[in-house]
This record gives C-alpha cells, sequence and structure tokens, in this order.
C-alpha cells in the first residue's frame, strides 16, 4: 500500500500542470470576450435610450433582470454549504470540492450586486444607496449583506491558497514567469510554520462560522424583497427557508457541472473521483427533497384558502399560459431527477451532470415563475393601457443584457481556476500522507 501513495511531485504536477495559457484558453477567453462586448452595446443602447427597450412596462416592473438576480444569489450559497456546512460537521470527502464551491460563490456574488444595475434607468445613483440608505428598507440591507458574503467568501477562497501559492512558487519548473513574483506576493512568505498553519486556521474556521449566517441573510433578505408585498404568489411566511432551500439547489447542480468540466479538461480523475460524483448527488437529492417540501406548500396552502387574487395566479401556473413552464420545472427539474439520482448509477460523473444541468436550467426558470406571473395579476384591473402593457415578454436587448452576467461568471470562474490550482493542494498532499513539505 505504501508503494502506491503518490509522491509530493506527482501531486504537484497533477494539480498544477494547466497554469499555462494555451491555444485552448485564448480562444475561450476571445470568445467570451465578443460575447460580453455585444451585450454591453446593447445594455449601452438601453441607457441610451431608456428602459422602455425592454419588455419592462408600468405592470411587469421586474423582468427576467429581476429573476437573473436572484439566480445568481441563489447559485453563490453554495460555498457556504460545502465549505461552511459539510466542512465544519467533518466530511473529508469535500476537501476536493471547496475551492471549486468558493470560486462559483465569489464570481456569483461578485456579478449578483451588477445584475441589479442592468434594471435601473438611473444606474448613477445606485451610490444613494450607501449614502442615503436606511435600515428600514430591504434593498439597503440586500445590498449590505451581498458585500458581506462576497468579501467573506474571497477571503475563504484566498486563505487556503496561500500556503499553495506558497509551495507552486517555490517548487514547480512550469509556472510561468509573470506568475511567479504574484505568487510570491500573494503568498505572504508562508513557510508552512506551526504558528503560521495555526493563524490560517483559526481564521479559516472564524470564517466558515460568519458565512453562514451571511450566506442565510442574503437569500432571506432577498425573498423578504419579495415578501413583504400582499400580491398574490408573493404574500407568505415561507419565502425565507423557501429561497435558502432552492438556492442549496441551483447551486449542488453548478458545483457538479464544474466537477465534470475540471475533472475532464484538467486531467483531476484521479482527485475528483466517482465518489465524489455520488456523494454530491445525495447532496443534490437531500436538498432537493428539502426544496420540494417547500414547493408543495407555496402552492398547496393557498389552493386550499384559494382567495380570488391567489386563484388566479395559480390558475395561470397550473393550468394557463405559465402551465407549461410550471410542470416542466417541477418534472424535469425537481421530481425526475430525484427519483433518477436515488439509483447509483445516475450519480455516475456523466450522468450526474447532465442531470445537474437539467436542475439548473429549471432552477433558472423557476426564478422566472417567481417573478413574472405575480405581476401579470394586480389586483386592479388592467384597462386602458397599450396591449403590450398587459403581458410581458423579454425584447433582444433585454435577453442580451441578461446574458452578460452569466458571461462575467464564466470569465471569473476560468480565470481563477486557470491560474490558481483546482483541487487544494497542500490540503490534498496532507491527506495523501504527506506530512512534511520543504518550503526552501
Amino acid at each position: 500500500m505504501e508503494d502506491n501513495k503518490p509522491t509530493f511531485d506527482k501531486i504537484l504536477n497533477d494539480l498544477t500542470h494547466h497554469i499555462r495559457i494555451n491555444k485552448g484558453f485564448l480562444l475561450w477567453m476571445g470568445f467570451l470576450s465578443v460575447s460580453l462586448l455585444i451585450c454591453l452595446y446593447a445594455y449601452s443602447l438601453q441607457l441610451k435610450t431608456g428602459l422602455g427597450v425592454a419588455g419592462i412596462r408600468d405592470y411587469i416592473t421586474w423582468g427576467i433582470y429581476l429573476s437573473n438576480f436572484v439566480f445568481f444569489v441563489a447559485s453563490s450559497l453554495i460555498g457556504m454549504l460545502i465549505s461552511a456546512v459539510l466542512g465544519l460537521i467533518g466530511m473529508k470527502w469535500i476537501t476536493p470540492l471547496t475551492r471549486i464551491a468558493e470560486t462559483i460563490a465569489v464570481a456569483f456574488a461578485a456579478v449578483a450586486g451588477l445584475v441589479i444595475v442592468s434594471d435601473m434607468g438611473r444606474p448613477e445613483r445606485l451610490a444613494y444607496v450607501f449614502i442615503y440608505g436606511r435600515a428600514q428598507s430591504p434593498i439597503f440591507w440586500d445590498v449590505t449583506v451581498i458585500t458581506t458574503y462576497f468579501v467573506l467568501s474571497l477571503l475563504l477562497l484566498f486563505l487556503p491558497m496561500i500556503a499553495d501559492m506558497a509551495i507552486i512558487h517555490r517548487k514547480s519548473t512550469s509556472l510561468p514567469g509573470w506568475l511567479k513574483p504574484v505568487y510570491k506576493t500573494l503568498s505572504l512568505n508562508f513557510t508552512d510554520s506551526p504558528e503560521q498553519n495555526k493563524i490560517i486556521n483559526r481564521c479559516i474556521r472564524i470564517l466558515l462560522i460568519l458565512v453562514i449566517p451571511a450566506a442565510l441573510s442574503i437569500h432571506t433578505v432577498t425573498s423578504w424583497l419579495f415578501a413583504v408585498t400582499s400580491r398574490a404568489g408573493w404574500d407568505s411566511t415561507l419565502f425565507g427557508p423557501y429561497f435558502v432551500s432552492g438556492a442549496f439547489v441551483a447551486g449542488s447542480a453548478a458545483v457538479i457541472i464544474a466537477m465534470f468540466f475540471f475533472r475532464k479538461n484538467y486531467k483531476l480523475q484521479d482527485y475528483l473521483t466517482d465518489l465524489h460524483f455520488s456523494n454530491m448527488g445525495k447532496v443534490l437529492v437531500t436538498v432537493s427533497l428539502v426544496y420540494l417540501y417547500f414547493n408543495i406548500n407555496e402552492f398547496l396552502v393557498p389552493g386550499y384558502k384559494l382567495k380570488r387574487a391567489d386563484a388566479v395566479h395559480l390558475h395561470e401556473l397550473l393550468a394557463g399560459k405559465d402551465a407549461l413552464l410550471f410542470w416542466l420545472v417541477q418534472t424535469g427539474g425537481l421530481l425526475i431527477p430525484i427519483i433518477l439520482m436515488m439509483f447509483k448509477p445516475f450519480r455516475k460523473p456523466l450522468p450526474i451532470m447532465l442531470i445537474s444541468v437539467a436542475v439548473l436550467i429549471a432552477a433558472w426558470i423557476k426564478r422566472y415563475l417567481i417573478v413574472i406571473p405575480t405581476q401579470e395579476h394586480p389586483f386592479l384591473p388592467i384597462q386602458h393601457v397599450p396591449q403590450n402593457f398587459m403581458h410581458y415578454s423579454p425584447t433582444l436587448i433585454e435577453t442580451l443584457i441578461s446574458i452578460a452576467p452569466f458571461i462575467l461568471v464564466l470569465i471569473i470562474i476560468t480565470l481563477i481556476s486557470k491560474f490558481f490550482p483546482v483541487i487544494p493542494l497542500h490540503e490534498t498532499a496532507k491527506e495523501k500522507g504527506i506530512e512534511h513539505i520543504k518550503f526552501d
């Protein structure tokens, strides 16, 4: 068994061989950059002409821009679930996944704030939230908790990297020359001394504890933006835990997709094993069952009382114009994935990745169904307005602007994963039985 233990040099090479600029990386970044420029041009037209170029009107004031915002905030919570919750209860198998989860958390949290700007006709007034913000305003809470969660996630991504950057700077022979001073600076003169390890581990543990209430707050406050109104479909005391459970579903699916990509393209089969995919499948089943429970509550209770406004809203969801999307989400994005993932063959890398893609797409559509249909059925009748005020349909410009945040997330994840180890190097070496790593 001792002969099969990987050497430190092999681990170092396996986890850092992708840190280079190659043709595939340049082509991918070029594609993302051109796509982003097209989307930014669309935003410039909206900024110049006004929100009238979007499908947003007097009644539907929150279109897919706000659907995007809720989705991005949701996906960012996965860092807390993997690193904090599973990490603090002692799940050792999550070690290779923590950096992937934190990278996704940082990317989505960083972009979530920008998504709000796309829905503003006067984005220069965003500073007023900080200058004149009032504690009574849920929007002020939202900005505060998103910023706090982003900072905590960034620190949780960076602190475990300090040891990795020190190792790679001193020992890697394939590190691009221009990256060496960057790694040297960010390694903060780490030498793997007991005192340094104690300080870093203590800081990480404190952050893992702090990030839990911050993460729960970020999506709970978002849910309150809806729930504090009396609109049918939003008037619910369950929206806090309902949104949080849905966030764990979307985030878990995003991690599984990222795991599959990194395993295949960075040749990490020895580190992202079938066991990791199977365990993440179990996590996804668990959070999906919790989310299913809240979905039942969301519709069963108002359906039983059946107030007039709720009756109109539920009819459109269950049998009206939104029924196709609704049942697609409930069956294709929740019920069928839960059933499939209960069987081990469907928790293999390829099947679980495909299932996760379906779950993630359904998660975005679900946010659309939360935001849009409720606004289409106000308490007062819609009358004496143009036909396009009565129904919401996103325009091409609105769609392009909504795609931009996804491109930004992909750019952030690509840059972080390309120039830093995807799997924690220092922790992996220790778990593989390599106790003493020379830093000279």
